[in-house]
C-alpha cells in the first residue's frame, strides 16, 4: 500500500511540475479550424486569380497589380486573425475545463519564444513584398512558422515540434518550385494543421 501511495505521489508531483513548466492547454480543434480557414482562404485566392484572368496552374502570367497584392495581403491577414481567435477560444475552453490558468508566466514565455522568429519572418515577408519578390513569400512563411513552432516547443506540448519540422521541410522543398506557393501554402497551413489538430485532439482530449 505504501509503495502504491509513493508512486501516486510521484505521479502527482510530476504532473504539477509539467503544468508549471509547460503550457499544456493547447487544443487540437484550434489546429483543425486554422487548417480549414487556410484551405478556404486558398480556394478564395484561386478564384480571385481567375477573376483577374490569371490561370494559376498554367503559370502564363505572374504579374500582380498593386491592388491585387493588397487584396491578397488582406485575405492572408483575415485567415491569420481567424486562426488566432479560434485558437484562443478553444484553448481558453480547454483551460477552463481543466481548471488551469490560460495566462501565467509559462504562457508569457511561450508567446515570446514563439513571437521572435515569427516577427522576424513577418518583417522579411514585408521586405519581399516591398521588392515585389512575391514567389518567395510562401516558402518564407512556412519556414519561419516552422522555426517558431520548434522554438516554442520547450514551453508547450512536445508534439508541436513535429508540426514545426514538417513546416520547415515543406518550406525548404517549395524553394525549388517557386510559383507554386499557393499549393504548398495550402498543404502547410491547411492540411498539416488539420492532420495535426485531429491527432492532438484524439491524443489529449
Amino acid at each position: 500500500m505504501e509503495t502504491k501511495n509513493y508512486h501516486e505521489d510521484l505521479s502527482h508531483i510530476r504532473s504539477m511540475m509539467e503544468r508549471s513548466s509547460r503550457f499544456i492547454s493547447l487544443s487540437g480543434l484550434s489546429g483543425v479550424v486554422a487548417g480549414l480557414a487556410a484551405l478556404i482562404g486558398a480556394a478564395y485566392v484561386y478564384f480571385v486569380f481567375k477573376r483577374e484572368g490569371i490561370d494559376y496552374f498554367e503559370g502564363e502570367r505572374n504579374f500582380f497589380a498593386p491592388a491585387l497584392v493588397k487584396e491578397l495581403t488582406f485575405i492572408g491577414t483575415v485567415i491569420l486573425l481567424v486562426a488566432v481567435f479560434s485558437g484562443y477560444i478553444f484553448t481558453a475552453h480547454k483551460s477552463k475545463k481543466k481548471g488551469l490558468k490560460i495566462w501565467d508566466a509559462t504562457t508569457k514565455r511561450l508567446l515570446i519564444t514563439f513571437a521572435v522568429p515569427l516577427l522576424a519572418g513577418g518583417v522579411f515577408c514585408l521586405a519581399l513584398l516591398f521588392h515585389h519578390l512575391f514567389v518567395w513569400i510562401a516558402p518564407t512563411t512556412l519556414i519561419f512558422y516552422g522555426l517558431a513552432l520548434v522554438s516554442a516547443e520547450r514551453y508547450t506540448l512536445t508534439d508541436v515540434k513535429y508540426l514545426g519540422y514538417c513546416e520547415i521541410i515543406l518550406g525548404l522543398f517549395s524553394l525549388f518550385f517557386l510559383g507554386w506557393g499557393l499549393v504548398f501554402w495550402s498543404v502547410g497551413f491547411g492540411i498539416l494543421h488539420i492532420v495535426y489538430g485531429l491527432i492532438m485532439h484524439k491524443k489529449y482530449k
